[in-house]
């Protein structure tokens, strides 16, 4: 079962308030949005409370759940939407963290109900090459779950539609990084079209860059 190699839950809750409060310094969340999860090694979630901001959490703070969630630990509630990340867990052993924001760009088109699918460049077909639109869920509900499941195995995360955005990796950093290529792609794509200067990688281009690190074609 996945989960941070070598860090004690000490280290991992320091991990998840070190992100938290990078996530808040670089405008991916405001006030009490978005939430952060980590799996510890006996296979209990370590997550972010409830109505807390995530630029001022400190370690304490932070309640243990099991995969069915509930509280193992903890005097504060967890997020509801942590059943999204224990969702995560569930499908893909591989998934040691979860992270969910709502960065600005990335939101947008998850209102516009948009996937960002733009292959422009070579980082993001090493990277990201596909940001898929999960449906639009009732927060709070097993809607919110079953709308991110069918992505777990398949990427790195997912716009959640109306709502703001999900990544996920083999450890915290590897799903933090996720979010912030995410909100980038959003970024890029809203301004190339602003200048009129939305352009795809070939598909030559595009193989080249596959065969090159050795990505499998879809």
């Amino acid at each position: 079962m996945a989960a941070t190699t070598g860090s004690t839950e000490e280290e991992l809750r320091e991990q998840v308030v070190r992100v938290g409060r990078a996530m808040w310094e670089r405008g991916l969340v405001s006030a009490n949005d978005g939430n952060v999860s980590v799996r510890l090694t006996d296979g209990s979630v370590l997550c972010t409370p409830t109505g807390v901001s995530k630029g001022f959490m400190t370690a304490d703070m932070l309640p243990v759940v099991a995969l069915d969630g509930t509280t193992l630990r903890g005097s504060l509630r967890p997020s509801s939407e942590v059943l999204m990340h224990l969702r995560a867990y569930l499908e893909d052993p591989g998934v040691g963290a979860v992270v969910h924001a709502h960065p600005l760009y990335a939101t947008a088109f998850a209102i516009k109900g948009e996937a960002l699918t733009g292959l422009m460049m070579p980082e993001s077909v090493v990277a990201m090459p596909e940001v898929p639109l999960a449906p639009y869920a009732t927060p709070s509900t097993q809607e919110v779950p079953d709308s991110i499941a069918p992505f777990v195995r398949t990427h790195t995360g997912c716009l959640l539609e109306h709502h703001g955005a999900l990544t996920w990796g083999a450890d915290l950093m590897t799903a933090y990084l996720a979010m912030e290529r995410l909100e980038y792609s959003a970024q890029i794509t809203v301004l190339t079209r602003q200048i009129d200067g939305e352009r795809q990688l070939s598909p030559e281009r595009v193989a080249a860059v596959r065969h090159r690190f050795n990505i499998p074609t879809p």
